[in-house]
């Protein structure tokens, strides 16, 4: 089989854990531009689940922290360890100035300034409420390089 065949249709979406879920979907969606395409409450105050589209294309996974599954072991808040994040969520938008001024306003911590970047795209990163760092540009790794 065909590494065409098996990738057909195949995506990546990324998938985080919040410890105030609802508040971060908040965030995502005022700050960052994100729309909730599915939320399922837990028990209390938990998300169970939830999908978050990105106009243009894109969604991410979320929900509550819990440490008790199999998979919930096996994932640590930057909280758990010193700040530090792991992986993050690179987001392509047509205008970068726009959700940084958001980000700012909504008084997001920027970790590297809006500027423009020597390999194409104008871009920056930030924090979010709960110290997840996501990185914004207008770079497209989908185009073709520029000669």
């Amino acid at each position: 089989m065909s590494s065409t065949t098996v990738n057909q249709g195949a995506m990546v979406v990324s998938c985080l854990r919040y410890r105030n879920a609802a508040a971060a979907i908040d965030w995502l969606c005022d700050v960052l531009g994100f729309e909730r395409h599915a939320v399922y409450p837990g028990e209390g105050e938990r998300i169970a689940h939830a999908q978050l589209t990105f106009p243009g294309g894109g969604m991410i996974m979320l929900g509550s922290v819990e440490n008790q599954s199999e998979w919930g072991k096996l994932v640590k808040q930057p909280d758990e360890i010193n700040g530090c994040e792991t992986q993050s969520v690179y987001l392509i938008t047509p205008d970068a100035d726009v959700i940084y001024a958001k980000a700012k306003a909504a008084g997001a911590e920027i970790v590297i300034d809006i500027r423009d970047e020597d390999y194409g795209g104008r871009g920056f990163t930030c924090r979010d409420p709960e110290h997840r760092i996501w990185t914004i540009g207008t770079y497209n790794p989908w185009q073709p390089p520029k000669s």
